[in-house]
């Protein structure tokens, strides 16, 4: 392998692991404020990119992207009032289960409202062919948009959270339900600002990654596999080890393809999981005590 092939396999995988993470992102986001593992997370990667699709045929782009987001915001914090807040009961398996359902429930709703056909928006910038030379690989404009939103998106975040009133409300939540309640904060709110957030975030992504990967009804499936296994992989309900276990799975599943059958792509990047569960079950960056905690509470 050349130089330059590797460094092209890199970007492919850095460009496909930063979409992981983005679903690995509101994995964990929810699994903060609520304890629930939402496996329709990646519906709203797709319901935001075939939205924004739609809205783009009579509106300009950067607002058929931005009404994208809010309406998939929405329908992720409608979803918690009027569905998973009635269930704060049920088991964990149950609640998989009930998640599971609710994507395949919202992936035959865009069959119906989409059909299957593949669309995409157009470039942010440039096109297909004005792609950037970089020592011998080359880089398409739209990669810059997936790293560069990516990257703010994860900022913004950390700085949300970090230092915000709501952002410290949320991470009270997660880390004691009961003492948050008790000092005032209205625990129901947070979950809902959790899941309109993830949402939000979800579809943000599914519009800058549609001109590179397409959008289609059924694309939710897959990136909500690989976001999961990129939460577990960095540490379920930390945003950063979710950013960090996308970029291993991305790279993974691009350097297996030089040297084996694009048919074990899946294949080598669960197998990576599983090796670092089995020596780190909580994950690269998630701790002994936060998992324990979780354990105990479900």
């Amino acid at each position: 392998m050349t130089g330059s092939q590797a460094l092209q396999y890199a970007l492919s995988g850095i460009t496909v692991g930063s979409i992981y993470a983005v679903v690995a992102i509101g994995f964990s986001l929810i699994f903060n404020a609520t304890g629930i593992l939402n496996f329709a997370q990646g519906e709203f990667v797709m319901l935001g990119g075939i939205t924004a699709v739609t809205l783009s045929g009579f509106l300009p782009l950067p607002l058929a992207v931005a009404a994208a987001v809010l309406f998939v915001a929405g329908c992720g914090g409608l979803l918690e009032v009027t569905l998973f807040r009635r269930l704060r009961s049920h088991s964990v398996l149950h609640m998989i289960i009930i998640t599971i359902g609710l994507s395949i429930v919202i992936r035959e709703l865009a069959l119906h409202a989409w059909d299957e056909k593949v669309r995409s928006l157009p470039y942010f910038t440039g096109d297909e062919v004005s792609s950037v030379r970089f020592l011998g690989a080359a880089i398409s404009p739209q990669v810059f948009w997936v790293l560069g939103t990516v990257a703010i998106a994860v900022t913004l975040l950390h700085v949300f959270l970090k230092y915000t009133l709501a952002g410290k409300a949320m991470r009270a939540c997660s880390a004691n339900p009961e003492a948050a309640m008790l000092a005032g904060i209205n625990t129901a709110n947070m979950r809902t600002t959790s899941f309109a957030l993830s949402a939000g975030l979800g579809a943000l992504g599914g519009c800058v990654i549609s001109p590179i990967t397409m959008t289609q009804y059924d694309m939710g499936t897959g990136l909500a596999i690989k976001g999961f296994a990129a939460a577990i992989l960095g540490g379920l309900g930390n945003p950063a080890g979710a950013v960090i276990g996308g970029l291993i799975v991305g790279l993974a599943e691009s350097f297996s393809v030089s040297v084996l059958p694009a048919a074990y792509k899946d294949a080598t990047a669960f197998a990576i999981l599983l090796t670092v569960l089995f020596v780190r079950p909580h994950g690269l960056l998630g701790s002994r005590e936060a998992a324990g905690a979780r354990e105990h509470e479900g």
